[in-house]
């Protein structure tokens, strides 16, 4: 067999083999589009409503020093009790970083008390609990410079 024979029975093959491919997949497509459509989720219950009911989304602003310049990157702590109602001490931890403006958007967050410890480097590291009462609530924070070591 010749060289250009060989090339020429092997773009057939690709072809052809592509012709099927894009046959079947039309086919698959149409047969797809005819499905009936997917179940939607199961109602919930009563109780997955109320704890849903129960999470906020809360801000935390950093700021420091006595130009209450805004501080990044600084780590946000935030725990809290994973069922609030339930008797168990057991906390649930929340790691974030600041943003550049000094600010944190924290999802999801049971209603509650709720402790918030910052650390930053050059700063006194701040733990403080708070009441948390409603969704969207702000917490501004100031960091004071730290101690002077001898």
């Amino acid at each position: 067999m010749s060289l250009s024979r060989i090339r020429r029975s092997c773009c057939s093959l690709v072809a052809f083999i592509a012709a099927i491919g894009l046959l079947s997949s039309n086919s698959l497509f149409a047969r797809q589009s005819k499905d009936p459509p997917a179940k939607s989720d199961p109602p919930k219950s009563s109780k997955d409503k109320d704890r849903e009911a129960d999470l906020c989304v809360i801000h935390i602003e950093v700021t420091a020093g006595e130009k209450n310049v805004p501080v990044d990157s600084a780590s946000v702590y935030v725990r809290f009790k994973e069922d609030p109602k339930s008797k168990s001490d057991k906390l649930v931890e929340m790691d974030l970083k600041t943003s550049a403006e000094g600010k944190v958007r924290v999802p999801y967050v049971p209603k509650g008390r709720i402790l918030i410890q910052v650390i930053a480097e050059h700063w006194k590291t701040y733990g403080k609990w708070f009441d948390l009462t409603e969704d969207g609530q702000v917490f501004k924070i100031h960091l004071d410079p730290p101690h002077h070591w001898y």
